[in-house]
């Protein structure tokens, strides 16, 4: 866990907890739900302070970005540019410039913009959103790990390449996906008016993090490292977006 928090955050971890890396994919979805109930405690502390929830949605999502030093969005803008290239052969040399290009400035945009516009929505007691960013950040990263065990990695080296040996096969990805599915649930236990927002949590939020590493997977026949964050972050903010459809 100590080496998950290094590896995924930018949250001091202290010498002596000894933080290894080589198991880090395993607690990828544990890392989004403590980033997201630290973004929910933000909020609800401004929201305590009396911040408008636009603001609030925007220093939350600043926020977000920053406790991860970047490491999802820069992967998301890296696909993009990738994505953009007609040529399949230079697709993986693109992304793995280090320069940002158009089409990846437009895709942080999109991500940023979504995410913002769809917490200041998300505003019904009944759902609170520390759950929802929780939920979304844990979604992101199960997406993470279903594009690590079932899909080649593309590159013989790189950040994420070690990422395989820890997540062999899709079975690896099942506790993960049982602790999500539980929290999922969690508002038709607490009030059962709310129970189609728990069916959408849990399966609107599972689909959106199965079918975006196979789009990835279709479009570059594999994943990377960058492929990784895009994932991450464009289930994040789909998993928002689908919430304010209920």
């Amino acid at each position: 866990m100590a080496g998950a928090i290094a590896f995924y955050t930018c949250l001091p971890v202290p010498d002596w907890m000894h933080p290894a890396f080589p198991q880090v994919a395993r607690m990828a979805p544990v890392v989004g739900l403590l980033i997201g109930a630290l973004l929910g405690l933000v909020d609800a502390s401004l929201h305590q302070l009396g911040m408008p929830v636009l603001t609030r949605s925007v220093v939350v999502v600043g926020l977000w970005v920053g406790v991860t030093g970047g490491l999802h969005l820069d992967g998301a803008m890296d696909t993009a540019d990738g994505l953009a290239v007609l040529d399949p052969q230079r697709r993986l040399a693109v992304m793995a410039d280090s320069r940002a290009g158009a089409f990846g400035v437009m895709a942080a945009i999109a991500l940023l913009l979504l995410k913002t516009a769809a917490l200041t929505d998300l505003v019904d007691p009944a759902l609170p959103r520390p759950l929802l960013l929780a939920l979304a950040a844990g979604w992101g990263r199960w997406g993470q790990q279903v594009a690590i065990a079932c899909y080649p990695y593309l590159k013989p080296t790189g950040k994420g390449a070690f990422h395989k040996a820890a997540l062999p096969s899709p079975a690896h990805t099942l506790p993960s996906l049982l602790l999500l599915l539980s929290l999922s649930l969690y508002p038709a236990l607490a009030n059962p008016d709310p129970w189609r927002w728990s069916l959408i949590l849990g399966l609107g939020a599972g689909a959106i993090a199965l079918l975006l590493p196979a789009w990835f997977h279709r479009r570059l026949g594999g994943h990377t490292g960058d492929t990784y964050g895009a994932v991450v972050e464009w289930t994040e903010a789909l998993v928002l977006v689908l919430c304010t459809l209920a």
